[in-house]
C-alpha cells in the first residue's frame, strides 16, 4: 500500500462528517465529530501546500534581506542579513522549513525595527515591502475551507 496522506485525511474527514458523526447519540458527540472532520480537512489542505508555502515565504523574506543590505544603517545587522541570504536549507521536511522560517522571521522583526528607526525614502520603502510580504504571508496561510 502506498500511503497517500491527503487521501487518507479526506476519507477520514468524510466518514466523520457524513457517516459516523450523524449516528452518534448526543449533540455534543455529533458536534465533536464535526469539528474533528473539519480539522482533518484543514490538515489535508496544509499537508498539500505546507512545504511549498514555507519555501515560498522563506525565499520572499530572503529577497527582502538582499534588498535591505545596502540600506541598513546598523552594521551589526548586516552580517546576519547577509548570512541569511546565502544559507538556505536544502532539507524540504516541514520541520526544517518551519525552523528556518522562524529564524528568518525573527531576523525580519529585527530588520523592521531597525528600518523604523532610520529616516529616508529607502528605509520607508523597505518598511512598506515588509508590510506587503506580511500581508501576502497571511494570505498564503488562509484555508480554502474557511471561505465556505
Amino acid at each position: 500500500m502506498k500511503p497517500e496522506v491527503d487521501r487518507m485525511l479526506e476519507v477520514s474527514a468524510i466518514a466523520l462528517l457524513t457517516r459516523l458523526g450523524p449516528g452518534l447519540p448526543s449533540a455534543y458527540e455529533k458536534s465533536t465529530a464535526g469539528a474533528l472532520g473539519a480539522l482533518l480537512l484543514a490538515l489535508r489542505e496544509e499537508f498539500e501546500r505546507g512545504a511549498a508555502r514555507r519555501f515560498e515565504e522563506n525565499a520572499a523574506i530572503r529577497a527582502i534581506f538582499e534588498r535591505a543590505l545596502p540600506v541598513v544603517a546598523d552594521p551589526a545587522l548586516r552580517e546576519p542579513l547577509r548570512d541569511a541570504c546565502i544559507a538556505g536549507t536544502t532539507n524540504l521536511a516541514i520541520s526544517a522549513l518551519e525552523a528556518e522560517n522562524a529564524r528568518l522571521r525573527g531576523l525580519l522583526i529585527e530588520l523592521h525595527a531597525s528600518l523604523e528607526s532610520q529616516s529616508g525614502p529607502d528605509a520607508a520603502s523597505l518598511v512598506e515591502v515588509i508590510w506587503r510580504e506580511l500581508a501576502r504571508s497571511t494570505e498564503r496561510r488562509k484555508l480554502a475551507m474557511a471561505m465556505f
